[in-house]
């Protein structure tokens, strides 16, 4: 592995280390709205972007 992505490798020890950083920082109860309104940003971005490759194929029909 070159050592320029060294740096970006993520093991299982660095992804626990976040978990706990991030239920430290949220606590339980908040995690679940976090995680909410992270899934429901992704669907509007979904949907903005299909939304968006509809109009271009219209534009390219016409």
């Amino acid at each position: 592995m070159s050592a320029l992505f060294l740096p970006l490798a993520i093991g299982p020890w660095q992804i626990a280390l976040i978990v706990v950083v991030v239920l430290l920082l949220f606590g339980g109860r908040k995690i679940p709205e976090l995680m909410r309104g992270l899934g429901s940003g992704i669907k509007e971005f979904k949907d903005a972007s299909k939304e968006e490759d509809d109009d271009t194929k219209i534009e390219e029909k016409k």
